[in-house]
Formats: C-alpha cells, structure tokens, sequence
C-alpha cells in the first residue's frame, strides 16, 4: 500500500515539473501565483552609484525613463552606451561613473537596466 501511494506521488511530481518546464519554469510559476519577480541585476549598482546623476538630471544625465533623452543613446547601442560609461564622458560623467571597484560586467547590467527602464 505505501509503495503505490509513493509511486502516485512520484508522478504527480514529475507531471508538475513537466508542466512547469512547459509554462516557462519556476519563475513563470511564481508569477502565476502572484510573487514579484526578481528585479534586474543593474538595478542595485544603478541605487548604488548611477542613481546621484540619473534621478536629478546632475551635469546633464538623461533622467531614468526619460525616453526622449534616451532615444539617441539607445540607438547607439548597448555596447557604446558601455564603452563611454567604463571611459567616462568629460566634463560630466568620471569614468565608471565612480564605481572604481564595478567589473565590465556590473557596468553592463547597469547600463541594460536604465536601457530598459528608459524605452
């Protein structure tokens, strides 16, 4: 008797994973139930470090979502949009955005997040 209830719970478990696989996996489950999905890995260098400039307009920094300031830098393209923050835009924006200890990488993230937040 114990083995079949075991065996009815195996699949039905195999039969929730594949489903679960089928619907976008786990994150796509915890959406449906109403959990919020996890932010964007840039979103906490952009709190960290982007935000001083970026929030106030300091220097000239297109504000987050201000899709009309972002639009020509957008286009340019993510690469380039990294390659000025990691080089730094005189007289305004320091190189890294003074993130000295942030990789290419963290950089990226960051820069994907305020692409994103601004389109």
């Amino acid at each position: 008797m114990a083995a079949l209830v075991w065996r009815r719970w195996a699949v039905f478990g195999m039969a929730m994973l594949v489903c679960a696989c089928e619907q976008g996996g786990p994150a796509a489950s915890a959406a449906a139930v109403g959990e919020p999905a996890p932010p964007h890995p840039g979103k906490i260098t952009y709190e960290r470090y982007c935000f001083s400039c970026h929030a106030a307009g300091t220097a000239g920094a297109p504000l987050l979502g201000a899709k009309e300031d972002w639009a020509p830098r957008i286009a340019r393209g993510v690469d380039e949009l990294l390659r000025t923050t990691i080089e730094g835009i005189p007289p305004a924006m320091p190189p890294r955005g003074l993130c000295m200890r942030c990789d290419d990488a963290t950089l990226r993230e960051a820069v994907e997040y305020m692409v994103e937040a601004s389109k």
